[in-house]
């Protein structure tokens, strides 16, 4: 594989139709590649079947990209989303696509910051900045962005951006009572009768059953990488780093075949545990990552701790374990209401730090570092990431109370930070390579 090989002409007439900014582009992409190969490509002992992922990462922009105009063709929806509150079962059964936006970079956030505050989420900032750039085809693209109401700053965003591009924004509530079912329940009728004006139809029962089965289908697949990559305490078939590409990728590939990907990817994962075949030595610290999503190139943290010494087998995150935890269950299944019933009920188990109380996350980290037998964890959460640097009090407190090693990063997506993150790590994993070492002695 070449990184930057579809950065040839064939690609170029697609960007015109998009209006993009074809020399700004080419000035990312040239930067992604470079990070890319030296993230991902000088990894020893990666499985085989990652060169799929690889693949896919080198034509993000590209064979995607060219995929996605087909249905533009077609007059399907394509709709582009920030978050895992979106019902992508929706957008499946009629025929379009969902994927998630550029918004993990911090090249597009100075041209972001010309109209938005410097002091908010860095994520924020970069995928407005992308739009204002012209440089992200998945927004271009797009017939509408999916925004929700997570938090404070993107709410106000999203009125700015939809001056910019089409922004549809559904409310989520940030509690989950009786109240909040039904005002949440009106949201995915509405979201639904949004998709069905463009297709010029209504959905039908068989419709939205196959698009549940299909992104129930994706789910499964991830969580049986999430489960293969931590089974064993001794033997991680796969670094952190490449199942958070995998991960990542989830948001933009087709789902059908990302699906069979992950799963020919997991049979490999089961030959090489059976074999013995690890990434790292059966003591290195096993780390758990949670917090706040890492939209991609936002690789930083993974590489850190894997190049310090630990291993990361699990991400609790939007991109990671809350994600892919739940699947919409079709059993008795009669009508298109049972499946949006299904389906609220399955949304409003997501444990995101908007909602208040939100213990059940906290119980849910608590019950995976054991299931997962983590050495320690850390919590990962962006700058002036409200939402999610409140939260983590509550957090790390009950860990602390469960004698669970926990270390707090709060990053941006620059690197001038890396070294004083690399010191922090490197003590963090000292601390948990003694405490092991004076258990076994004892």
């Amino acid at each position: 594989m070449i990184l930057g090989g579809y950065m040839s002409e064939k690609y170029v007439d697609i960007y015109k139709k998009l209006d993009m900014d074809i020399e700004k582009h080419s000035e990312l992409m040239s930067a992604l590649f470079q990070l890319f190969s030296d993230v991902f490509l000088t990894q020893k002992n990666r499985p085989e079947n990652i060169k799929y992922f690889d693949w896919l990462m080198s034509e993000i922009h590209g064979k995607r990209i060219e995929e996605l105009m087909e249905f533009k063709d077609k007059n399907k929806p394509l709709v582009g989303t920030f978050c895992i509150f979106i019902p992508e079962e929706i957008v499946v059964a009629s025929g379009g696509a969902c994927y998630g936006l550029c918004g993990g970079a911090q090249f597009s956030i100075p041209d972001a910051e010309r109209d938005l505050p410097r002091n908010i989420c860095p994520l924020i900032k970069s995928a407005y900045g992308f739009k204002v750039q012209r440089t992200c085809p998945y927004t271009q693209i797009s017939n509408f962005i999916y925004g929700e109401t997570t938090c404070e700053a993107k709410k106000k965003t999203w009125e700015i951006l939809n001056d910019l591009h089409p922004t549809h924004v559904m409310h989520i509530p940030h509690m989950k009572g009786k109240r909040e079912k039904d005002l949440w329940r009106e949201e995915i009728y509405e979201f639904k009768n949004h998709i069905e004006e463009i297709v010029g139809k209504e959905l039908t029962f068989e419709e939205l059953k196959k698009g549940v089965e299909i992104i129930n289908k994706k789910r499964e697949a991830l969580q049986r990488l999430d489960y293969l990559r931590s089974t064993k305490p001794d033997i991680v078939p796969i670094s952190g780093l490449d199942s958070l590409l995998v991960t990542q990728i989830s948001f933009y590939d087709d789902p059908e075949r990302f699906s069979d990907k992950v799963f020919e990817l997991c049979d490999e994962l089961e030959e090489r545990i059976d074999k013995g075949i690890s990434v790292c030595e059966s003591d290195t610290p096993r780390i758990m990552v949670i917090g706040t999503p890492m939209a991609p190139p936002n690789w930083k943290l993974h590489q850190v701790v894997e190049t310090t010494g630990g291993i990361v087998i699990n991400e609790e995150a939007c991109i990671g374990h809350r994600y892919f935890k739940d699947n919409i269950d079709l059993d008795g299944v009669e009508s298109v209401e049972d499946i949006i019933e299904r389906m609220l009920e399955r949304y409003m188990k997501i444990d995101c730090a908007c909602f208040t109380p939100n213990d059940e996350r906290i119980d849910k980290i608590i019950k995976m570092y054991r299931e997962k037998k983590a050495d320690g964890i850390i919590y990962y959460t962006l700058s002036f990431c409200h939402t999610y640097n409140v939260e983590s009090k509550k957090v790390i407190d009950r860990l602390k109370e469960e004698k669970i090693p926990v270390l707090k990063i709060e990053s941006d997506y620059s690197a001038e930070d890396v070294g004083q993150i690399k010191t922090r790590v490197e003590a963090f994993l000292e601390s948990i390579r003694f405490k092991k070492s004076f258990k076994a002695k004892r």
